[in-house]
């Protein structure tokens, strides 16, 4: 696909971006770069290649759930500035 200055002002324009005329034509020389090597890509043979969604093999690393005695209310509150009731108190937000 050939980029012409009237397909970047034509995406400026969705973007609602600006663009001087020095600009159009920085872009749309480096949009054509961009897609040129895209097409370089294209032309590799990935038959043979198992897709991928991270270069590395990755896997989760789990802890053991055990249960756990928890804090005693006091003991979680002892830290707070402000308490009421035995709860933590936060100011209002909306």
């Amino acid at each position: 696909m050939a980029i012409t200055k009237d397909t970047v002002k034509y995406v400026a324009k969705l973007s609602r971006i600006e663009l001087e005329e020095s600009t159009i034509e920085d872009f749309t020389s480096q949009l054509a770069r961009i897609l040129n090597y895209i097409e370089k890509l294209n032309q590799l043979d990935t038959e043979n290649t198992a897709p991928t969604s991270h270069a590395l093999e990755l896997r989760n690393v789990y802890r053991k759930d055990v249960n756990t005695p928890s804090l005693e209310n006091q003991a979680a509150l002892s830290n707070a500035p402000e308490q009421e009731d035995g709860h933590f108190k936060v100011p209002k937000i909306i």
